[in-house]
């Protein structure tokens, strides 16, 4: 089997990324909470909180944080689990729901590849609010209820095996082919992460001359 092409991504390439989109999630969504599904979304989650504040009080927006895995392989995770489903590794403590009630919250990733993260994220997050919201009045319940959208600094253009609802706003950075992305955080040897992707934007250029 051929390896997969690969596109080397730098910290400037994705800082510029998140830069060019945040007036968008600022002017169509306006945010006052972050959730980054870790380990990806944690950097563009901190990248974001330096071109948005809380339109409300002025201060930064908090970042939450929730782990899922579904490439790496854990502790009493199956080979056919592997790749296949999503794992929960880390939430948001206890009584999630009440750190969601009334809120703008933003799930940060990094990449849409399968979309079955984001679809869990998304779907586990809503659960956590409607069963707060059962211990609330029902007078009370939609003035409380979350507002969720999600922002990606890739997305990949191939078909999903995940679905997100219609109505659910959705932000990308960039639209990219089905190639393997190197992100700069998980490279051993950044200066030479670096070169590698320098010699990339080379051929680039030189190839459209």
């Amino acid at each position: 089997m051929e390896d997969p092409e690969h596109v080397r991504l730098t910290y400037n390439d994705i800082h510029n990324i998140i830069r060019g989109t945040s007036d968008k999630i600022a002017s169509e969504f306006n945010p006052d909470m972050f959730i980054a599904i870790g380990g990806g979304g944690f950097f563009p989650a901190r990248v974001l909180r330096t071109f948005l504040k809380d339109s409300s009080t002025k201060r930064n927006i908090p970042i939450q944080a929730i782990g899922l895995s579904l490439y790496e392989s854990l502790p009493g995770t199956t080979a056919e689990q592997l790749g296949g489903e999503v794992v929960r590794t880390q939430w948001l403590g206890p009584d999630p729901g009440k750190r969601l009630l009334g809120r703008r919250a933003l799930i940060i990733d990094e990449v849409d590849d399968t979309r079955k993260t984001l679809q869990y994220a998304l779907n586990e997050l809503q659960k956590d609010v409607e069963a707060e919201l059962e211990m609330l009045p029902e007078s009370e319940r939609d003035s409380k209820r979350t507002k969720f959208a999600i922002f990606v600094v890739h997305n990949k253009l191939k078909t999903k095996l995940g679905k997100l609802p219609p109505d659910t706003p959705y932000f990308v950075g960039a639209e990219v082919k089905d190639v393997w992305l190197d992100y700069p955080w998980e490279a051993i040897d950044i200066e030479e992460h670096d070169r590698l992707a320098k010699e990339d934007e080379g051929r680039k250029t030189t190839s459209t001359n």
